[in-house]
């Protein structure tokens, strides 16, 4: 496994993200465990997980299972590199009640907490804000994390589904500051079919010395061999990829992209998450196995080197909005 810098800090983390979203929902606590611990065999040192993970009236499972597996011992919680998110609402579904959402100091402050007694855990190594807050001050925001560092509860901050001026925005606000590092990392929806991200947010992530850390890498398992498994499986596709194949146009592409692939002899998902580490700009993809198998598959990905003439082709089919502003003025 190889190793790069956090941004333009001097946390060192894999270049593969352990996403952690499906256990609980989809892969239950011993099977999520054995992930872990092949994870960190596989050399895996940055896991990923969020406040709300679990879903429903489980939010929260995900980050109890993460806690439990610290809790088994043997260097685990030192091994890893932790992040997790907060902004969503704890409480019991339906409208938050007032304050228990979003990014007020007071909810930072109480849903970091809350958090750390999850992951059995006195720190979190990357605390990411989940989403734009849009009526709470950076100014607000960055005194709550101020307290939360000289506590020793978090060590860096980053973001998720920020745009690009809101990166540019929370960073010239802690650099006025003084004393506050600002964000070291952006989580970005960011793959080989959807590239708005190349645009504004990734170069604004460059500019400020952000990680970019793409999430859903095989856009829902579209680009994961979605038409070749319901050839030779008979299994439909769903979710996000059922809703973009019922376009002709978009099937068309895919086919061409499985079938570029398949003349390579690659697998399209270990290509497109191998796509996403030859990116200007990209820590690692965060990949979310639901099993062993899933892990073993992404493991091999970053092993993969792409040639010149598979990157060309696979830019032919899914062309880039190119940089800004020429790609929409002149």
């Amino acid at each position: 496994m190889e190793y790069t810098q956090l941004g333009r800090t001097g946390l060192k983390v894999s270049r593969l993200v352990l996403g952690t979203m499906n256990f609980g929902p989809q892969t239950d606590e011993a099977d999520s465990h054995a992930i872990m611990d092949a994870a960190l065999d596989a050399g895996i040192n940055f896991f990923d997980t969020a406040n709300v993970y679990g879903w429903g009236e489980n939010k929260g499972r995900t980050e109890s299972i993460i806690g439990n597996w610290f809790a088994k011992g043997g260097e685990r919680r030192d091994k890893v590199v932790l992040a997790t998110k907060v902004y969503g609402n704890m409480g019991a579904d339906g409208p938050a009640w007032p304050n228990h959402d979003k990014l007020s100091a007071l909810n930072i402050r109480r849903a970091v907490d809350a958090s750390l007694k999850r992951l059995q855990t006195d720190y979190i190594d990357v605390y990411q804000f989940h989403h734009i807050d849009r009526a709470t001050p950076f100014e607000e925001i960055w005194q709550a994390i101020d307290v939360l560092v000289q506590q020793g509860k978090i060590l860096y901050v980053g973001s998720s589904n920020f745009p690009g001026y809101k990166i540019a925005q929370a960073n010239e606000i802690a650099a006025r500051r003084g004393g506050t590092i600002g964000l070291v990392s952006e989580q970005c929806l960011y793959n080989l079919y959807e590239r708005r991200a190349e645009m504004e947010v990734i170069p604004a992530a460059q500019e400020y010395g952000l990680g970019v850390i793409p999430w859903s890498p095989l856009h829902g398992g579209l680009l994961g061999g979605v038409i070749k498994k319901e050839v030779e499986g008979g299994r439909r596709s769903s979710g996000r990829a059922a809703e973009v194949l019922a376009d002709p146009a978009v099937r068309a592409r895919i086919q061409a992209y499985e079938d570029l692939l398949d003349k390579h002899g690659l697998e399209p998902g270990e290509a497109a998450l191998a796509w996403l580490l030859t990116r200007p700009g990209v820590t690692g993809p965060i990949v979310g196995p639901r099993t062993a198998e899933q892990l073993e598959s992404a493991v091999r990905a970053a092993e993969l080197e792409l040639s010149e003439e598979l990157l060309a082709g696979l830019d032919e089919i899914f062309p880039g909005p190119g940089p800004s502003p020429e790609a929409f003025a002149w």
